[in-house]
């Protein structure tokens, strides 16, 4: 029975067909269909098929659709970082950490037993006052693990001990004689300690009263991100450095704020302004910062106020030895690199550094080389060679290739140096800092003869670098 009806309706519909229009729309013929096996009224049906369930999605074909928000929004939430942030993360320093242990027992690193040799292997605390000088000449590195630690210490090698004779010799001078300018270059491996042997050597100056100056990256002062101007009458032409030399000031007042405020100005200095009566040092160099454009004749009348009889001794440093060592990315009005030891603070540094400069008053020059981010200077590696060679009375020198491409300004101001070379620390020395890490609550291992032989060996041999990576940052 249900076969008739079904034959039936479908001749019905095969009727309908052929009496329809052949011009007929789809849909209406559509309308006019149903199915023979459906019991649902025709007038229910969908004939548009948007709605309701269809046929999956042919293979390839995105079936999704999310709603595209507005513009103005996704801006809102994604807000960019104002000028200068990017860099200020980048150098952040942070000098404590909550987290870690007090540690019992550690001494402090004071004015009296700053150049003791009996130090050596031990490791000293930094006390707040030098702390916020080292802050301020931007002693402190980034990559340095200060923040692993409650507050800043330093382990006193023997090269730290070398430095502080050093220092020792500088002050005291033998009777009637002329007080000693000393001069190093600290070179090594990478992460070998040369930055922190800086760091060292200006917290001894800072506790015994001596002016310390930092310029803390070579690279900063050639890399053409600060303004310059030629200076005036100088020949052949010297370049100023405005901003950077009144940001220097800043510094050499906020590390050394007391011995310049105590300090009187005895000569007639030659600057564009006038100078109040009884001024002092400090007063001084505010006015370099509160005129750029006047800086550097006020770091010059500084300096040489500084270098009158009487006067405290004096500690240069510098990081990045080999980026002052050729051609700068600054340009002169002939459109030719101008070379770096044109530039004037680059050229005050390296006079003291060769020795075509003495301090009156005594003091050290340490300029440290860098194997992280260091140009290729063959001046700089051929002296360094040179140098070891001399201080290990080595049969015959290294010799020049003559016909090789060298900077011969670098190679006249490096031609009598002296090197100091930072190595790996002695197993003692290595044994004292994992103590100090364990003090700390920052090793959770115990410290005996096996444990610091296998870090000390995984360390290249005692790279400090690499024993605080191995021991402290690593954590299988």
């Amino acid at each position: 029975m249900a076969s008739s009806t079904c034959l039936r309706r479908f001749s019905q519909l095969s009727l309908d067909r052929a009496t329809q229009p052949a011009f007929a729309p789809r849909s209406l013929l559509a309308a006019t269909q149903a199915s023979c096996f459906s019991t649902s009224a025709a007038r229910h049906a969908n004939p548009t098929g948007k709605k309701g369930m269809g046929a999956a999605p042919k293979r390839g074909t995105k079936t999704l659709n999310v709603k595209k928000g507005r513009k103005d929004t996704v801006k809102d939430l994604s807000k960019k970082p104002s000028p200068g942030d990017r860099k200020a993360m980048r150098k952040r320093i942070v000098l404590s950490n909550n987290n870690a242990l007090e540690v019992p027992g550690l001494k402090d690193l004071e004015k009296d037993n700053a150049l003791d040799p009996s130090n050596e292997g031990k490791v000293m605390g930094l006390a707040e006052n030098v702390v916020d000088a080292l802050r301020a000449v931007e002693a402190f590195k980034p990559s340095q693990g200060w923040s692993l630690f409650r507050r800043p210490a330093t382990l006193m090698r023997k090269e730290t001990i070398q430095v502080a004779q050093l220092l020792k010799e500088a002050e005291e001078a033998p009777e009637g004689q002329a007080k000693k300018t000393l001069r190093r270059i600290l070179t090594g491996q990478r992460m070998s300690g040369k930055s922190t042997l800086i760091l060292q050597g200006l917290a001894m100056g800072v506790l015994r009263d001596w002016v310390v100056i930092h310029l803390p990256e070579g690279q900063d002062l050639v890399n053409a991100h600060t303004e310059y101007a030629p200076l005036p009458g100088s020949q052949p032409t010297q370049y100023t450095q405005d901003l950077y030399t009144a940001n220097l000031l800043s510094q050499i007042i906020k590390a050394n704020e007391k011995i310049l405020a105590s300090i009187n100005i005895n000569t007639n200095p030659s600057l564009p302004f006038p100078l109040p009566a009884n001024s002092n040092l400090k007063q001084l160099a505010d006015l370099g910062i509160i005129n750029p454009e006047a800086s550097w004749p006020v770091f010059a009348a500084l300096w040489k106020e500084l270098t009158q009889p009487g006067r405290p001794p004096i500690m240069l440093g510098l990081d990045g030895l080999s980026h002052v060592m050729g051609e700068s990315q600054y340009m002169s009005a002939e459109v030719k690199r101008i070379h770096a030891f044109d530039l004037t603070i680059v050229r005050h540094f390296i006079d003291h550094l060769s020795g075509k400069v003495a301090l009156p008053n005594g003091g050290l020059v340490l300029a440290a080389t860098t194997k992280s981010n260091s140009p290729t200077s063959p001046a700089l590696d051929f002296s360094i060679q040179v140098a070891e060679a001399r201080q290990n009375k080595a049969s015959d020198l290294p010799q020049w290739n003559p016909y090789a491409n060298v900077d011969q300004r670098a190679m006249e101001a490096l031609k009598d140096i002296e090197v100091l070379k930072v190595g790996g620390m002695s197993k003692e020395e290595a044994r004292s800092i994992m103590e100090y890490y364990a003090a700390s609550g920052m090793l959770r291992a115990k410290v005996d003869e096996g444990f610091v032989t296998e870090k000390w060996s995984l360390a290249g041999m005692g790279n400090i670098g690499e024993l605080e990576r191995a021991s402290v940052r690593l954590r299988v």
